[in-house]
């Protein structure tokens, strides 16, 4: 009788524990935009496909509208989908909309730094980063002479393959990695250097990582699922060395310092702490700028490289396109010249390919996680403060209407009747308002003038017939990840 009255009693505490939870869920629910019904602990888990997020938002968003609600854990998250719903959370609703939704991979980072800050120094660290960044160059004429400096040790890497095939991951990633370790160290490596290799692998792994069904599933049942065996633990070990090596890098500044002149954004970061000694609420701290540069380290790299080594494999499946931008590289810069800028207004076709790129490959689908600052009306329904927003970049890329056939690569997206270049505004691949990619201008100038300089002196040869290769990201999650692969690149002559 007794072990009956427990057993009666723990499925009576069970019980209980689920109709609390489904109350909870049901009340905090009761003004968020519609959704599927959550079951209790799992949420709509079992709505949404691990192994391609994305694709599950766009089925929901045509069941349940462009603003929708979706349980997972103990969060309610609320997507955007669709140019109208994302635009009006990234720019009219900057503000209110401006949080960082926690990312439980990269717990070591919370609260400091600029991408994954959501503390009360993201602002100031970001107003400031910013300031540094132009400074020294963001998006003008010196960080293009940056590029174009690099462009000649990317170019002799590229030659050193002798026409052989080979992996172009951190090939091509070297160029990206030392105009990033200029602007923070003032540094550049050799590509075969062992640590710009280390330090380029695991920005690699860990951006692969991160977009695997594990690792989405971790982010959000970090609570349940912390103390288990699994990617995540070689996620969060990776990203302590990288922050290891930042923080290294900037005591090393710190001991060496000249308040009166700064050599790089680490040493302006630097005299910023200086002059905040005394604070009570200082914004840097040591850890706080170690993390700050892992940021702009790890985006600055990872992003460009990963969007230049899809957009080779492109090139390789359409070489009539590839034939295309020899003849524009022929007839604007000819053969020896180094690619400038101001050759893309005369390069309406080498400016459309780049942009079709970033538009196809869709590289950070579902952008990162925003989160509201206060509680919102937003379109009828009340959002509460520290509810996470997902604004879907995929959504506007492959706006059908915008874009039309939007699963095919076609440089056309991006030209009008004359051939000319047109622009739209639907083409977010760095999101926009108070959480848009700090490093977008540097982006875009690495994307156009490492492209050139590659296709100006070489051919690119692929391994296997050209309609056999898949352009089919590996993996789709925080990035879509493209496949392996090898090529060779044939000296012009």
């Amino acid at each position: 009788m007794a072990a009956l009255g427990i057993t009666v009693a723990l499925l009576v505490w069970v019980a209980t524990l689920l109709l609390v939870s489904i109350w909870k869920q049901i009340y905090s629910s009761w003004k968020l935009p519609p959704g599927p019904f959550p079951l209790p602990i799992l949420g709509n888990v079992f709505q949404v496909d691990l192994k391609n997020i994305p694709k599950s938002f766009t089925r929901l968003a045509e069941r349940y509208g462009p603003v929708f609600t979706l349980h997972l854990g103990s969060r309610h998250v609320v997507v955007l989908h669709g140019y109208k719903a994302v635009k009006e959370v990234l720019l009219t609703y900057k503000n209110e909309f401006s949080g960082r939704g926690e990312i439980p991979a990269f717990q070591e980072f919370k609260d400091k730094g600029v991408i994954f800050n959501n503390g009360p120094t993201w602002r100031d660290t970001r107003r400031f980063s910013l300031t540094v960044l132009r400074d020294y160059g963001m998006g003008k004429q010196r960080n293009e002479e940056r590029i174009q400096r690099e462009t000649h040790f990317l170019l002799e890497a590229l030659r050193k393959t002798q026409g052989q095939p080979f992996d172009p991951t951190f090939v091509i990633g070297g160029g990206p990695f030392n105009v990033i370790a200029d602007i923070l160290f003032h540094e550049h490596f050799d590509y075969e250097d062992k640590m710009c290799l280390r330090l380029m692998h695991l920005f690699n792994e860990n951006f692969y990582l991160l977009s695997t069904p594990w690792l989405q599933l971790y982010n959000y049942f970090s609570s349940y699922l912390r103390y288990l065996p699994g990617s995540h633990r070689k996620v969060m070990k990776n990203v302590s060395e990288i922050k290891a090596y930042t923080l290294e890098r900037v005591k090393e500044h710190h001991k060496s310092l000249d308040p009166n002149c700064p050599r790089d954004f680490t040493d302006s970061l630097l005299v910023e702490l200086e002059k905040e000694k005394h604070s009570a609420e200082p914004v840097f701290t040591l850890e706080n700028i170690a993390v700050t540069t892992a940021d702009m380290f790890f985006a600055g790299t990872e992003t460009t490289s990963t969007t230049l080594r899809y957009g080779l494999l492109i090139l390789l499946k359409y070489p009539e396109i590839e034939e295309k931008l020899h003849k524009e590289i022929d007839r604007v810069i000819g053969p020896s010249r180094i690619p400038a800028i101001k050759d893309r207004l005369e390069m309406p076709y080498m400016d459309a390919v780049v942009h079709e790129i970033q538009r196809f490959i869709n590289l950070v689908p579902s952008n990162l996680p925003h989160a509201a600052t206060q509680d919102t009306e937003f379109r009828g329904y009340v959002i509460p403060k520290g509810t996470v927003l997902i604004p879907t970049l995929d959504s506007l890329l492959y706006d059908d209407q915008e874009f039309p056939d939007p699963e095919e690569f076609k440089p056309e997206h991006f030209l009008n009747e004359n051939g000319k270049f047109k622009y739209s505004d639907h083409f977010k691949a760095f999101s926009a308002g108070k959480r848009v990619c700090v490093g977008e201008g540097l982006a875009r100038m690495e994307l156009f003038l490492f492209l050139s300089a590659i296709l100006q002196h070489f051919n690119l040869k692929s391994l296997v017939d050209p309609k056999d290769i898949d352009l089919s990201p590996i993996t789709i999650g925080f990035g879509s990840i493209p496949p392996h692969y090898k090529l060779c690149v044939i000296p012009r002559s």
